[in-house]
């Protein structure tokens, strides 16, 4: 009898392995802590959703409502009235964010897979001095190079146009390190094979690279779109004209500059949740992918 349980236990753990693919009572232990450290995890991310659905009393009631009781569409019908009578409306921010975002991820992507390729499979003379200097740059704070980066475009002539919104975020060492390490996993035998068949380095990079690295160009794009979609620093230090800057500004500039008061900290709610869903939609579909890079960035 005993035997026969040994062999039982010792099948289940064959079929559902560390990570079961189906529910199994072993895991109870597990959900026991996880389920209540989730709960808790998501009360601000909750707090934030139910305050853009409050009225103004309930945003202002103690003790403060963790959900409304009467949940309303007013603060979304209050933010696209005010910037109906404002100069430029809430869309044309809307707009702008959604265009430099798109730009930035797609272009933060080629770059990424590009460098990371040269610098991975390519032998040139300061190859691992450009890869130590990208490190280095991972510790640097954006906050400490805002005064020389503010020289470099004026001088150039980038204030107030289009392109500042953009360039400033095509720089991202973490993003070129983690695809880096990743080709660093792809065998010179498989790269070597695709020469033979006669593909050049571009074929070999689109055909053979990018779907292996797909995992940390995931993490790439959120990361980001996280920076691009709320990226503020352009639209107050660079940009004087209203039409090319973006929603995060907007969203800056409800209460303190342009509707104030009561008013502005409604609609401002409704904008922070605007800001705030993509990037959570974002995550829940690549969650799987972001895990994937972490566990094996800098495995060899």
């Amino acid at each position: 009898m005993m035997q026969m349980t040994r062999k039982r236990k010792r099948g289940r753990m064959l079929i559902n392995g560390i990570n079961p693919s189906r529910y199994d009572r072993s895991q109870n232990k597990f959900y026991a802590y996880l389920i209540p450290l989730a709960a808790l995890m998501l009360l601000p991310f909750v707090y934030m959703i139910g305050d853009a659905f409050k009225s103004l009393e309930e945003r202002f009631a103690w003790p403060p409502l963790l959900w409304p009781h009467h949940p309303t569409l007013d603060n979304f019908r209050q933010l696209f009235a005010m910037s109906g009578t404002m100069h430029i409306p809430a869309t044309r921010y809307l707009l702008n964010s959604i265009v430099y975002t798109l730009i930035i991820v797609l272009l933060n992507l080629l770059l990424s897979v590009m460098a990371g390729y040269v610098l991975s499979k390519k032998s040139f003379r300061g190859k691992h001095t450009l890869f130590q200097v990208n490190t280095l740059a991972l510790m640097f704070v954006s906050v400490t190079l805002a005064i020389p980066r503010f020289f470099v475009i004026r001088y150039t002539g980038l204030l107030d146009t289009f392109l500042i919104q953009i360039l400033p975020l095509l720089a991202m060492p973490i993003g070129l390190f983690l695809v880096k390490q990743f080709i660093d996993q792809i065998p010179d035998a498989l790269l070597d094979a695709a020469r033979i068949d006669g593909a050049n380095d571009y074929q070999i990079l689109w055909r053979v690279v990018i779907p292996i690295v797909e995992p940390a160009l995931a993490t790439v794009a959120i990361l980001s779109f996280r920076t691009a979609w709320s990226y503020l620093d352009a639209s107050v230090v660079y940009v004087n004209n209203e039409t090319l800057k973006t929603l995060a500004y907007f969203n800056n500039a409800l209460f303190e500059e342009t509707i104030g008061g009561l008013a502005g900290v409604s609609a401002q709610a409704a904008v922070g949740l605007i800001i705030f869903v993509p990037n959570v939609i974002l995550f829940i579909i690549m969650q799987s992918r972001v895990m994937n890079t972490m566990a094996h960035s800098g495995i060899k």
